[in-house]
């Protein structure tokens, strides 16, 4: 087993930003004593394969660089292996470099991005974090940050198809295409403990580890990334006009206050749909069958 972090560096990440700035900020760690090797992608899926193989070879000591993209990658590297870890030091550690667009995880921890995931990183702080699994139709996947579908999957659609290279301005473009495309809809879900699933139209449904969307969006107010719990959010069928009026309230975290608002904490959450659907998961856009979600408690530390 290697001491060594390998960083992941995805180089397109931030419209190209991640290729310019990522030498001098790898020099300043590699100058504090942190033992570091690099490797590239260059297609979508290469941080998964990297991130398993080199687990299988040893490796417990990841660094994301790029967005929310790269490390979704990773986590999807290093699970399901990682399950099988055997003691605490087997468990593998995730650092981050935000260079990417997104960087919404990071946000629960400081708002001070590239330097706050520094300081990290060569102060050694780990924490443990909850990894959510959802099993869909066609597999697996893991996440750290959130599930949304709904209006949030909308909008992150939309900035991955129209607004993608915008930065922070594409959210809101994204945003207010999307009030103009605004549907609710039904969404059958069941919380664990619940007799029934819920088949009332609603604006958005969120499965939330951390707290953070979209960069600054507050979506989970109360989410912990290692309470061993999914934070669920519901926001039934406000009209456009409401949602707008309400709209500040995504940013603050006082969305949930609304009176069509619900939220819960669970461990598991079930899904009966009849197709698949539009989901955004820790900003990637997909469209899937989704049947369970549920919570691996501290099955990563985190670098934060």
């Amino acid at each position: 087993m290697t001491d060594t972090f390998l960083a992941i560096i995805n180089p397109a990440a931030g419209g190209g930003r991640c290729q310019q700035l990522v030498g001098p900020a790898l020099e300043r760690l590699r100058a504090a004593g942190i033992a570091l090797e690099t490797v590239e992608t260059s297609v979508a899926g290469d941080a998964t394969r990297i991130a398993r193989d080199a687990y299988a070879r040893g490796y417990r000591k990841f660094l994301g660089v790029g967005g929310d993209g790269t490390s979704y990658e990773i986590v999807n590297g290093l699970f399901p292996d990682a399950l099988a870890a055997a003691s605490q030091d087997d468990i593998p550690s995730l650092g981050f470099l935000p260079l990417g667009t997104g960087n919404s995880f990071l946000r629960d921890f400081g708002d001070q991005g590239v330097e706050h995931a520094m300081q990290a990183l060569l102060a050694r702080r780990l924490q443990a974090c909850d990894v959510l699994r959802l099993t869909h139709k066609e597999g697996t996947l893991y996440f750290i940050n959130l599930l949304s579908v709904g209006f949030a999957a909308d909008v992150n659609i939309l900035r991955q198809r129209r607004f993608k290279d915008s930065g922070p301005l594409g959210y809101w473009l994204a945003i207010f295409l999307g009030l103009a495309r605004l549907k609710r809809r039904p969404f059958p879900v069941r919380v664990e403990g619940q007799s029934e699933f819920d088949r009332r139209s609603c604006l958005f449904l969120s499965f939330n580890n951390s707290k953070f969307t979209g960069g600054t969006m507050m979506i989970a107010p109360t989410a912990d990334t290692s309470d061993g719990l999914i934070d669920f959010v519901r926001w039934g069928p406000i009209g456009r006009a409401g949602l707008v009026w309400n709209l500040g309230g995504l940013y603050d975290g006082t969305h949930v206050r609304h009176p069509q608002a619900e939220s819960a904490k669970t461990g598991r959450i079930e899904f009966d749909l009849d197709a698949p659907i539009d989901v955004m998961v820790d900003g990637e856009a997909l469209t899937l069958h989704c049947q369970i979600i549920e919570v691996l408690p501290s099955a990563l530390k985190v670098v934060v």
